[in-house]
């Protein structure tokens, strides 16, 4: 059986220095003893999103706490030299939570998500604040399923039109065109160094319309095609995640 890893969001160096215990999150207790049924001693993974993880044994648990005791630090990341920013038009809830974990195991480092003309989801103040906070815990469930170390942020949702307006200027990224696109893998990568952030920008359900498509282009995005083939929305961010990684990133 594989090592369970758990995210923890408080700093973990302070406990492996002062040699203390930590107590982990309620519903990370509760998994572990309903789910996982581990018990004392068990080896577990934390990471905290700071860098690296560590291997850490189960000091006292039952389904509402969990304690466990800090054994070393592993300066290890898994992240792509490739960095993605995901810019992902509303879709419905497990169309979203597909896209968001698939495109998390494949290396992504940040999630935009925006609404279009198209989008059948509208969020507006406490449920977009809901639905944002539901998204990163999906986030963080994939990098402790996945083995990553470094949590990609979703960031609050915000119009299409109103997201481009801020955009800077030296931002660039491709957008997804099921017509009239250049295939993926003849895209020029060179203007981007490896610090920079490629932007992805995938439609909803019925795809972004002609004039959005060309306000992005007017914004530095590069129309791209995926094949002959019209992929569902969650379908077409991981796909293209994977061919850039195939292409450009750390899958050569």
């Amino acid at each position: 059986m594989r090592t369970p890893r758990f995210y923890c969001p408080e700093p973990i160096a302070p406990a492996l220095r002062n040699a203390a215990q930590i107590q982990l999150e309620a519903r990370l207790a509760h998994h572990a003893f309903r789910v996982l049924r581990l018990r004392f001693g068990d080896r577990v993974t934390l990471f905290d999103g700071r860098g690296g993880e560590y291997p850490a044994r189960i000091h006292s648990l039952d389904a509402k706490r969990l304690m466990v005791t800090v054994e070393g630090h592993v300066p290890v990341e898994r992240e792509s030299p490739l960095r993605t920013c995901i810019v992902q038009a509303l879709s419905t809830g497990e169309r979203m939570t597909f896209t968001l974990e698939k495109c998390v195991e494949l290396g992504a480092t940040r999630f935009q998500p925006i609404e279009s003309e198209r989008s059948v989801v509208r969020l507006k103040d406490e449920r977009a604040q809901r639905r944002q906070q539901h998204w990163q815990q999906v986030v963080i469930a994939a990098c402790e399923q996945c083995g990553r170390n470094t949590v990609p942020v979703v960031e609050e949702s915000s119009a299409l039109v109103r997201w481009l307006a801020v955009l800077p200027t030296r931002a660039r990224g491709i957008v997804l065109a099921p017509e009239g696109g250049t295939p993926l893998a003849r895209i020029d990568l060179a203007p981007y160094a490896p610090a920079d952030e490629l932007l992805v920008a995938v439609g909803p359900e019925g795809g972004f319309t002609d004039a959005e498509l060309e306000l992005l282009e007017q914004r530095g995005f590069t129309r791209v095609s995926l094949g002959p083939r019209t992929l569902r929305t969650e379908t077409a961010a991981a796909a293209a995640l994977a061919s850039l990684q195939a292409c450009f990133g750390d899958f050569r």
